[in-house]
């Protein structure tokens, strides 16, 4: 009895699980530790992937086939002390195109030099209306930028609840704890976590939430069906966001973008038509210059 009980117990935890959003892979670079015992990161690895994959992040019902697919990978650059490090977090994340095997990139960053508390098998707490420990918050924070982009190109500016809430995170954080952690305030930067959330609820960057869309429902998820009509689309998108980064320019949104997109962009138009081609060359060219040479050898 006590057996099947427990079998139960397995199962409804299981399911309980199946319905959250995410599915977070996570994993731990300590290469550069020198003296915390790795015991410890085994530790935080499965604590950060508890929390990711088991909090319940928005009010929506996902299936087991509908969570986010993601990667998080903690890299420790450094330990100021025993229980006090500083990290790189890179975060990925994917979603399905429509009629294929083939998964989309919604986000390829790297946020550097986070720093965090941790002593073994202290779990990580995390409230919408409170500023706990950096560590969760910063998580918690590109948990809503996830989920925001993946709503985002299902409908548009789907994702609004989740921005917000990201946005929400920021400004729970206290002005001593933002102090001690940075990234959270404007002068920490031009590329930190304050500039991405200030990005995509700015009014200038409105038309490129609209051409996110486009570029996944309207133009991807068309691909299997109508390639040449769902590449036009896209060729279109990428003038609109072109057409941001000459709004607001030196945007982070738009360096997250061709970070995220590059690859991607130029496999989708080896096989465009020449006007496709000269078109995405001009915009990537434009907001993607460092990265000039990848575009122009696709014509």
């Amino acid at each position: 009895m006590r057996k099947l009980l427990f079998s139960l117990f397995l199962l409804l935890t299981a399911l309980r699980l199946g319905a959250q959003e995410l599915n977070v892979t996570v994993r731990i670079n300590t290469q550069k530790l020198q003296s915390t015992d790795p015991k410890v990161f085994a530790t935080l690895e499965a604590t950060v992937r508890e929390f990711l994959n088991t909090q319940k992040w928005t009010e929506e019902v996902f299936e087991l086939e509908e969570r986010i697919n993601a990667n998080v990978l903690i890299t420790i650059q450094e330990e100021i002390s025993a229980t006090s490090f500083k990290a790189d977090i890179a975060i990925q994340a994917s979603r399905p195109v429509y009629g294929s095997d083939y998964e989309t990139p919604l986000i390829n960053h790297i946020d550097k030099g986070v720093t965090f508390f941790y002593e073994q098998f202290q779990p990580l707490q995390f409230s919408q209306n409170a500023f706990n420990d950096n560590l969760s918050s910063v998580l918690a924070f590109y948990a809503y930028i996830m989920l925001g982009l993946d709503f985002d190109s299902f409908s548009p500016y789907g994702g609004e609840p989740y921005f917000q809430a990201a946005q929400d995170i920021l400004n729970n954080v206290t002005q001593a704890a933002a102090a001690a952690n940075p990234g959270w305030r404007s002068l920490d930067g031009n590329r930190n976590r304050f500039w991405l959330i200030e990005n995509i609820l700015s009014p200038r960057v409105r038309p490129y939430r609209q051409a996110w869309y486009d570029y996944h429902r309207q133009g991807l998820d068309l691909c299997a069906s109508d390639v040449a009509t769902g590449r036009a689309i896209i060729a279109a998108a990428l003038e609109e966001i072109r057409n941001v980064d000459q709004a607001y320019p030196n945007s982070m949104i738009i360096q997250v973008f061709t970070d995220t997109k590059s690859q991607e962009i130029l496999e989708i138009f080896k096989r465009g038509t020449p006007q496709e081609q000269n078109t995405v060359v001009q915009v990537m060219t434009r907001i993607d210059a460092s990265n000039a040479a990848q575009y122009r050898a696709i014509k």
